[in-house]
């Protein structure tokens, strides 16, 4: 997953982040982490968001395997191997096309060993493990990394049916296609106290409601145009002035509905911080408002053990028992004003990491 927002389902970016702009590499350039690719090979040419941040994050790690959870274009798993003798490289993804891309990007790395892919969910992979680097267990890895949502690649492809740009596209909207539920399942069958539901929740639309009603009438729908058309009839039309197309939320929402990205995260961090080995790190870049509290409140949790107690008071609710990383930043870290310039779908990024304890 390389993961979107409210702020548009176009890019990567959240409802609550500031909004960003939609473009191309605005300099052509089709490097990843270093490596330039053709244009017959950069189908799923994406850039890393914050890459150097993620390449200083993970370098004090212990030697060993790092778990690139949302590999995408291989390209911060690049940068890792690039930047770090002392680690290898898991990477998984669930889109068949962009393992295609990483295993071109990391193929010098994989045929020395230091890098090895998965096809599987992130919050699945860790059950694979144990066979795919033989015999890694929990408490082994050095560090992990996840690059949540959709990637560049995956929206400028219309057939895939993330976009509403393309009036043609299908409702899918899947990273796998091998999953069954689509988009179109959706709007087709879902009532509509279910529809708005889901669109205030995953996309924060306040006229879900209105949205859905018009969704419902217009049934069947087959197409994005078809659907973006019900969208606009649900959304007034001094609304439709502002704040950006009007589909980009219920697009989003349908998008984290499809591929239940909001239900996957929890489990995946938490067997991350299971599988880190002390003083190993889990870095977390996330574009949208949901993922990025999940987060947030995840790393609050072990960091601080839940603990109850006023702050102003010792401890006497057992918490310290229960902590078992520790925060490496207070806040969120933010791209650069430089990296926004160059890469505009960077700027709704928000990046959070811990350290597991000894």
């Amino acid at each position: 997953m390389r993961s979107l927002s409210s702020g548009t389902v176009e890019e990567p970016h959240s409802a609550r982040f500031r909004r960003a702009r939609s473009g191309r590499h605005p300099d052509g350039d089709r490097s990843l982490g270093g490596l330039r690719m053709s244009q017959d090979d950069a189908l799923f040419a994406h850039r890393p968001v914050m890459v150097d941040e993620i390449v200083d994050l993970l370098g004090p790690v212990p030697p060993g395997v790092v778990f690139d959870g949302t590999v995408g274009g291989g390209g911060h798993a690049l940068a890792l191997l690039e930047a770090h003798p002392h680690l290898r490289v898991v990477g998984v993804d669930r889109d068949p096309d962009a393992l295609a891309a990483a295993t071109q990007v990391l193929g010098a790395h994989i045929a020395t060993g230091r890098a090895v892919l998965l096809h599987a969910r992130f919050d699945e992979a860790f059950d694979v493990l144990a066979n795919a680097e033989a015999g890694l267990q929990p408490g082994d890895l050095s560090g992990a990394l996840f690059d949540l949502g959709v990637s560049s690649p995956q929206l400028d492809v219309a057939g895939r049916g993330f976009t509403y740009r393309d009036p043609d596209a299908p409702l899918d909207m899947r990273m796998d296609p091998d999953d069954e539920l689509t988009a179109g399942h959706i709007v087709n069958t879902f009532d509509e106290v279910a529809l708005a539901a889901l669109f205030w929740e995953h996309g924060e639309q306040r006229f879900a409601r209105r949205v859905a009603h018009e969704i419902v009438a217009a049934r069947p729908l087959h197409t994005a145009g078809e659907l973006v058309d019900a969208i606009k009839r649900g959304v007034p039309a001094a609304a439709r002035r502002t704040g950006g197309h009007p589909a980009k939320r219920v697009f989003q929402a349908l998008r984290v509905e499809v591929n239940r990205e909001l239900d996957v995260l929890p489990v995946a961090l938490d067997a991350a911080i299971e599988w880190l080995a002390p003083k190993g790190r889990l870095a977390v870049l996330a574009y949208h408002s949901g993922e990025d509290r999940i987060v947030k409140e995840r790393f609050r949790s072990v960091s601080t053990g839940d603990c109850v107690c006023p702050p102003t008071l010792p401890c006497v609710c057992g918490s310290e028992s229960r902590i078992v990383a520790r925060v490496l930043h207070r806040s969120a870290r933010k791209p650069s004003p430089g990296e926004v310039r160059a890469n505009p779908r960077a700027e709704s990024a928000r990046l959070r990491a811990i350290e597991k304890l000894t």
